[in-house]
């Protein structure tokens, strides 16, 4: 440090004011070479800062219901009696990170997009879908096609029916619940004819949870299947029951890997 001397010509020529020195020469003399380092100018106590409830609010009502700031904003006020801007909203939403709803996956980076497989374990959540299998030429019978698929192991059950009612719902789902080798825990769908009150009262007594997923939200209800054309030779091999080896399954979208049939009445059932 200079002299007092030196004082007054040092900070003329390098342009410093004398408290600006004197505050440096304190931290330095207090704390060394690492009180000379920039430091926040936040103070320690903001009284307009936004209170942490109202802010778990804002963040549940974006995590749970996708409300937007103006939306959140008129919620707070109409049933919790709190006054926040939707410009407020917004910065808290931007300050952890959730302005964007995740359905704008194509502004994020290829390594911070969800993934849709992500239940820490087997039978935690487990997805039921139906498709329509389009009938050949000739072929004035439908068949649907039935797949469950399980979130943590991506382990599949498909089966097809002749019809498409809370009945065949109910028969595949108690299917499901015994051929997976897990416990299941939640079954999610979507609000399909096939998925309503009867279907629903029967998880209920199964001892299984059930989940409503909105088909508008395709990062919670994926679509696990597609509806296929197949050739006539292999459309009538599965409904005589004869196993589907990998090669025949891969080149057309069915299920891969080793196929398995029953005699329980069914058309074709599989469990991957």
């Amino acid at each position: 440090m200079a002299t007092s001397a030196a004082t007054s010509p040092s900070l003329r020529y390098y342009g410093i004011t004398r408290q600006s020195y004197y505050l440096w020469l304190r931290r330095y003399e207090q704390f060394g070479a690492e009180g000379l380092r920039d430091r926040s100018k936040r103070p320690l106590v903001s009284p307009n800062a936004t209170k942490a409830a109202v802010v778990g609010k804002i963040l549940y009502l974006r995590q749970h219901y996708h409300f937007g700031p103006a939306k959140i904003a008129m919620y707070l006020k109409r049933y919790h009696e709190v006054s926040v801007s939707p410009s407020g909203v917004w910065r808290i939403l931007k300050r952890v990170d959730m302005n964007r709803l995740p359905t704008s996956q194509r502004y994020m980076r290829h390594r911070e997009r969800w993934k849709r497989y992500e239940k820490p374990q087997p039978g935690h959540c487990v997805q039921l879908d139906v498709k329509f299998i389009e009938p050949m030429k000739g072929v004035r019978k439908k068949h649907y096609w039935f797949t469950a698929i399980d979130d943590c192991t991506r382990r599949r059950v498909l089966e097809i029916y002749e019809r498409l009612n809370q009945k065949t719902a109910i028969q595949f789902v108690d299917y499901v619940l015994e051929k997976l080798p897990f416990k299941v825990v939640q079954i999610q769908t979507d609000n399909g004819a096939e998925f309503q009150a009867s279907f629903h009262w029967h998880l209920l007594d199964r001892g299984v949870r059930y989940v409503y997923i909105r088909p508008s939200t395709p990062r919670l209800n994926g679509k696990v299947e597609r509806s296929h054309r197949i050739d006539d030779e292999e459309f009538y091999r599965m409904l005589a029951g004869v196993v589907i080896d990998d090669a025949s399954s891969s080149t057309r979208g069915w299920p891969s890997g080793n196929a398995s049939t029953t005699s329980s009445g069914h058309t074709a059932p599989w469990a991957v």
